[in-house]
């Protein structure tokens, strides 16, 4: 028996090396990469230092990040394309123009084409790298549906990873397109989701489980408003009337949240903290396939959510809410009668019934 067989599994893990090609040329501003900075659970850091136990040793390849430039950083692509680096992880950020409508030039590249000298196109190299890949991860709202680019009118033709490779897409491990929408994606969802993916290809842990619009379930399963914590406040028919408010429902001031896949205010921003309606702003549908055509403007109150503010305003939520509070009053917020500083005992200890 080989010495090898004897090694744990954990140890045979951190052995394998893991690359992240993280493209940021697509049509985006790079704010994905940027935010990804300020994860903490898991945090950059210790992804890339092995800092998590039995996790492979994993290396980012990342513009925004690396200290390499020129040929130096396009290494690892030529590397990725020849199958010298394997497995790895191609994630995706920023829109992808129609290259078939670009006329005489391109919309974005990536690198040079020695036999040419003409630049790769971001395209090209999904063409190239895409069927190499364990697994192809499009961050951000601008690679999973198109997002701001993609508007109508636009004059690229931008799409997402899916609409350009397919929906029904999967690697070579069997694993389909990955979507982390956000503008930007939140922190903690994109370290975390890449974590779960190294360990799923170490063989640590099982493939993600995806929607149908090909995000994990355990990040986007509920909706903003199934997670605010101004949520009771809707029920009540308790709705703020103007921004700044520090609790009411913010359904008529525009927040999407009954409708947005999202999970930022139960995560929070940074370490817990922050997320847009926890701080008093409205939720944009920044996560969702249609943003940002379907929810525009932003700050008009959506037609049902109008409708059943309106409803919940004049009907049951003040009665609801006079209600609750009344029953606070009365039975929640008081103390019970045994707790005083009298000569006698009568919280009911030893009492015979």
């Amino acid at each position: 028996m080989a010495a090898t067989e004897f090694v744990p599994g954990q140890a045979r893990t951190e052995a394998i090396t893991a690359h992240v090609l993280w493209m940021t040329v697509g049509l985006s501003c790079e704010g994905d990469s940027v935010a990804m900075t300020s994860a903490t659970n898991p945090s950059l850091e210790d992804i890339i230092t092995g800092a998590i136990p039995g996790m492979p040793s994993v290396v980012v390849h990342n513009q925004v990040l690396a200290y390499e430039y020129g040929q130096d950083y396009m290494q690892a692509w030529w590397d990725a394309e020849a199958g010298r680096l394997d497995p790895f992880v191609l994630v995706i950020e920023g829109s992808l123009g129609n290259e078939k409508i670009n006329g005489d030039g391109y919309w974005t590249g990536f690198g040079v084409n020695p036999s040419t000298g003409q630049p790769i196109t971001t395209n090209e190299w999904i063409d190239r790298l895409s069927p190499k890949a364990s697994a192809v991860v499009a961050i951000g709202t601008c690679a999973t549906y198109g997002g701001i680019p993609a508007m109508k009118n636009n004059p690229t033709g931008a799409m997402g990873v899916r609409d350009y490779l397919g929906s029904n897409w999967k690697s070579k491990a069997g694993i389909p397109i990955v979507n982390i929408p956000g503008c930007p994606a939140q922190p903690d969802n994109m370290t975390e989701t890449l974590m779960y993916l190294v360990f799923a290809l170490a063989g640590m842990a099982p493939l993600p489980e995806l929607d149908d619009q090909g995000r994990p379930t355990w990040l986007f399963g509920r909706t903003v408003h199934e997670g605010c914590n101004r949520a009771a406040f809707y029920e009540q028919g308790d709705f703020a009337t103007e921004y700044g408010s520090d609790h009411r429902c913010l359904v008529k001031l525009g927040c999407k949240g009954p409708v947005v896949k999202c999970n930022v205010p139960v995560r929070g921003w940074v370490n817990g903290v922050g997320g847009c309606p926890n701080v008093g702003g409205i939720c944009m549908a920044c996560t969702m396939p249609g943003f940002p055509d379907s929810y525009m403007p932003f700050m008009d109150e959506d037609r049902m959510g109008g409708i059943s503010s309106t409803v919940a305003r004049f009907t049951y939520g003040p009665l609801l809410r006079w209600g609750r509070h009344l029953n606070i009053r009365r039975k929640y917020d008081k103390e019970p009668e045994w707790r005083h500083n009298r000569a006698e005992l009568t919280s009911g200890y030893a009492k015979r019934w």
